[in-house]
């Protein structure tokens, strides 16, 4: 459980988040900080594996370096042997595609509701790109809301637009609306002020009725121009120069039947498509409405019509530590998603892609010569630590694990991994449904090698002021 730099504690197991929220002042320990990070915007899974086979990768170098040998790179023929072992599949088959969510949520502190948080992976991906068509995935159009109270298992996907604020009731306005005509405006409504304080003194009556007339005739004709253009739902910006609504404007509206939402924030408009107040482009929606669930409310919006496509998961917990690490996974699982759309292939996981990687090279150092054969066998050697450390993570004699993988991988069993389940070695490790996308190995293979080629250019380190 780390500490932030504002000493918030934080509880989580994600490579990344950790790395970030670390003091770091080495600044090849900051390159491997910013490799984790790049590895969480490639593929958004394995940010701490591809860490871990880079600090093999530079152990097995400087190891060669004392031997006055100069490291050379096998990486691609590392990506090359997991294409090899991969096998493809379809964004139709869901099964797998929730296999592979579900295998990146396992070793989370959520990992007892995989089984939801995965399913709510993969139904929002598919909800939002065409099958057929799509290459990628873009994220921002799935909004995870987080909501204090209740427990995770109470969590629930919308297929529409989830909002924390809630709706401004004051005026006798409605909460729900059926058949909805969206606007939203960067304007308030509210009285005008200039831009400089100042201060107005009034001294007879009847300019202070003047006044309030004047305000009143403001605002109705504001409104009713609203209602003109067929609006029947307000979605006002947040703004720091003067209030979006007063009780007047809040009366106004409701007479007119129209729904208010104030302090939509500015990270929040892009998920709402509506950028100017026009009858012609207004947003359509068939219900917008108010719920409450575990002592808390939200609004959501269902059924919109419009030329993109957004998914909202509303995630509840006991606490904001929960709520973090769940948004996390989630993420991660989104992530994997995202992989199989831009490399539609899949590779078993357990440690299996790296001990398969290491026979790989192993046997073509031996039909290589000179130093290059003892570079590859260097990078070889290096590969088996991830299931070395999944070996001593779970519990295992690590050397009997990794001894009995490469014969297996030796006589063929290219899908054998470390199983937690079986307390040892599976000779298909894919049949317990531990698979990944190949995106992720290839990308941490491919950072890791490229980030160690970094380090080792550099010299020396010159500090400066």
């Amino acid at each position: 459980m780390p500490a932030t730099e504002l000493m918030m504690a934080m509880q989580t197991n994600d490579g990344n988040t950790m790395l970030r929220d670390m003091s770091v002042m080495h600044p090849a320990a900051k390159m491997l900080v910013d490799l984790s990070a790049a590895q969480d915007v490639e593929a958004g899974d394995g940010t701490t594996s591809v860490v871990v086979i880079a600090g093999s990768l530079l152990g097995a170098a400087d190891r060669l370096l004392e031997k006055g040998m100069s490291p050379v790179r096998a990486a691609a023929a590392a990506v090359q042997t997991l294409h090899e072992m991969s096998h493809p599949v379809s964004l139709s088959d869901r099964s797998t595609l929730y296999q592979a969510a579900s295998t990146s949520l396992s070793s989370k502190i959520v990992a007892q509701h995989s089984g939801l948080l995965g399913n709510m992976a993969v139904d929002a991906v598919l909800k939002v790109i065409d099958v057929k068509t799509a290459d990628n995935v873009d994220l921002k159009n799935i909004r995870i809301v987080k909501k204090v109270g209740g427990t995770i298992d109470e969590s629930e996907m919308v297929d529409g637009l989830v909002l924390t604020q809630a709706v401004v009731k004051s005026g006798g306005g409605p909460s729900r609306m059926e058949k909805a005509r969206i606007g939203l405006i960067q304007f308030q409504l509210s009285p005008p002020k200039p831009d400089m304080e100042n201060q107005i003194v009034v001294n007879d009556y009847r300019q202070m009725d003047k006044i309030l007339k004047e305000e009143r005739t403001y605002l109705l004709n504001m409104v009713k121009k609203i209602k003109k253009a067929k609006c029947n739902v307000l979605f006002i910006q947040k703004s720091i120069l003067r209030d979006a609504v007063n009780d007047l404007s809040l009366h106004f509206l409701a007479k007119l039947n129209i729904l208010c939402i104030k302090d939509i924030e500015r990270d929040e408009v892009e998920f709402i498509y509506i950028d100017s107040f026009t009858e012609d482009k207004l947003g359509s929606a068939e219900l917008i409405e108010e719920v409450q669930s575990s002592g808390s409310r939200t609004v959501k919006v269902t059924g919109v019509k419009g030329a993109g496509q957004t998914v909202s998961i509303v995630c509840r917990g006991a606490n904001t530590l929960i709520l973090d690490e769940a948004e996390r996974s989630l993420h991660d699982a989104l992530c994997v998603i995202r992989c199989l759309v831009k490399k539609r292939a899949l590779i078993a996981g357990g440690g299996a892609p790296e001990i398969e990687i290491a026979q790989s090279l192993a046997k073509q150092a031996r039909a290589l010569t000179g130093t290059e054969a003892i570079c590859w066998k260097a990078f070889a050697d290096a590969m088996e630590v991830i299931p070395t450390t999944l070996a001593e993570n779970a519990g295992l004699n690590s050397i009997k694990v990794v001894t009995d993988l490469r014969h297996r991988h030796e006589y063929g069993e290219k899908n054998a991994g470390v199983s937690i389940k079986s307390g040892g070695v599976k000779s298909n490790i894919a049949e317990e449904n531990v698979l990944q996308p190949l995106l992720v190995s290839t990308s941490a293979v491919e950072l890791a090698a490229e980030t160690v080629k970094m380090i080792l250019r550099i010299d020396d380190i010159a500090l400066s002021r």
